[in-house]
């Protein structure tokens, strides 16, 4: 994972020469004092990083070439005290590559009544100098985001935050790598995709490793380091006495031991950030992949099920967005319902491959048969999620364009226990109601996989959206159906005359 409390994002203030050089030092003095308190504050990640006043276009110009060639600077944060000519700003901004959050605030948060005179009116004029701003990212028609509000505030800090953890998610995607272990499950149409125009637009390669080179990788570790990850196991998880170290199918917690060794070993030596798997292909494996994929994504890893790249891409930004949140992050997948009307819910599950991190308790391991990949019984955690909010997001391919949708989610205990479903799950309300989300959702195309959270939120998949340029479809508690089908066809609308249908 990223340490993304090393992340920068660089805070641009503009303004102009004609103000003279008294008003453009209290400028930079007024700038400096907003940057450090942003960076002081716990609600934003990242670095906040204090650039000198932009006050022409050579500026401009040399301040977005720096941003863009920086590796650490994720993004900007600007904000025009002054008065700031936004022709100034338009050969920069064309060249721009970073992610930008507009502030519109203003260093006095109250009108000094008496003494209020035309030099403080010239120094603090960002009800003007950021509408000037900001016409000039719509007509260069560029995303960006807009918080409004006093500097100081909480909310404001927390809007702020929520798009660097969008921004470091989005830096984290650049160059990345991930490897299908296996192809896509055949006949299977909404986990595939274009993976050529996927890294055209988000900047991440996705590509076929053979399951041969794993598991050579996977029969090289000893013996010796099986039983060393076997006892890490023993002391973090509850284990049932015939699967420990002297237990009667201990061989079965083993092959996982060595499953999860040896994928590690590929993941780190090769770069990569996430990874597939499928049942229908487990060439030289002697269980499908269950407790070392759940442990691989609770350090971190996107995965997918079924060779799913698009979701393995997107829990992997989940899980830089969530860094230092409380709350888990996991593959999941919606597999059946409650239908009763008094108490409609979800069960989410997988066969195998979900994410530790939201366990409510201590994990179990346990091994059971599984009806499906023909192999021996895989061991795997199992455990119930805590209540409370969460999100379930679907990166989708359209052919003309990617799609993130999200539903917001109430995750609930279940009303009964299910002693005989020997998988990890979580049970959840999905909003408005059952019906609505549902039918929206099969309406905007979302698959059956997706990116569960309980510690990210839709504004920051939101903002995500935005930066990588996409779609953004949100089902949440004020979700009318009849308005959401109205809005996916002038989504249709919009996209086919602004960029044109794929062929």
């Amino acid at each position: 994972m990223p340490k993304i409390a090393d992340y920068e994002l660089w805070f641009v203030t503009g303004s102009q020469h004609l103000y003279g050089a008294e008003t453009l030092k209290q400028v930079a003095v007024d700038s400096t004092e907003i940057a450090k308190a942003l960076d002081a504050s716990a609600a934003i990640p990242v670095n906040v990083v204090f650039k000198p006043v932009l006050v022409s276009p050579d500026s401009v110009s040399e301040l977005v070439r720096a941003a863009n060639n920086a590796p650490q600077c994720i993004g900007l944060i600007t904000w025009c005290h002054t008065f700031s000519p936004s022709k100034m700003w338009i050969n920069g901004l064309k060249h721009l590559q970073k992610p930008a959050v507009h502030l519109h605030t203003q260093y006095n948060r109250d009108i000094p009544w008496a003494s209020i005179d035309m030099d403080f009116m010239n120094l603090n004029q960002a009800a003007h100098g950021d509408r000037e701003h900001g016409f000039i990212w719509s007509r260069l028609r560029l995303p960006r985001k807009v918080v409004v509000g006093y500097w100081q505030e909480a909310k404001v800090q927390e809007k702020i935050g929520a798009f660097a953890r969008a921004a470091s998610a989005w830096a984290d995607w650049q160059d990345a790598k991930f490897a299908r272990f296996g192809d896509n499950m055949r006949e299977v149409a909404v986990t595939e995709g274009d993976k050529v125009s996927a890294q055209f637009k988000f900047g991440y390669a996705v590509n076929y490793h053979p399951m041969g080179d794993l598991v050579k990788v996977i029969n090289a570790f000893s013996e010796k380091e099986i039983d060393r990850l076997v006892a890490e196991y023993e002391d973090s998880y509850d284990i049932t006495s015939d699967l420990r170290s002297n237990g009667s199918r201990a061989s079965l917690v083993r092959e996982q031991a060595r499953i999860e060794l040896g994928m590690r070993s590929f993941l780190q030596d090769g770069g990569f950030k996430g990874f597939t798997t499928t049942f229908e292909d487990l060439w030289g494996l002697e269980q499908l992949p269950g407790l070392a994929v759940q442990r691989l994504m609770a350090s971190g890893y996107g995965f997918g099920a079924e060779g799913d790249w698009k979701t393995c891409a997107l829990l992997r930004a989940l899980k830089v967005m969530s860094t230092g949140l409380k709350g888990g992050t996991s593959f999941m997948e919606d597999y059946t319902y409650h239908l009763d009307p008094a108490n409609p819910c979800v069960l989410g599950a997988h066969m195998l491959e979900v994410c530790p991190s939201i366990a409510s308790a201590k994990p179990k391991l346990e091994a059971h048969p599984l009806g499906i990949g023909g192999k021996h019984d895989p061991a795997r955690l199992v455990f119930n999620t805590p209540a409370g909010p969460a999100v379930g997001a679907s990166l989708i391919d359209l052919g003309n364009r990617f799609r993130l949708l999200v539903n917001d989610l109430e995750v609930i205990d279940p009303p009964h226990a299910m002693p005989k479903l020997p998988v990890a799950q979580a049970m959840w309300k999905p909003l408005p109601t059952l019906e609505e989300s549902c039918a929206c959702w099969i309406y905007a195309g979302g698959a059956h996989h997706t990116a569960f959270s309980q510690a990210v939120t839709g504004e920051i998949l939101e903002d995500f959206a935005t930066i990588a340029d996409i779609e953004y479809v949100s089902i949440n508690a004020k979700t009318d159906v009849t308005e959401f089908k109205k809005d996916l066809r002038l989504g249709e609308v919009y996209y086919a005359l602004s960029r044109g249908w794929a062929i």
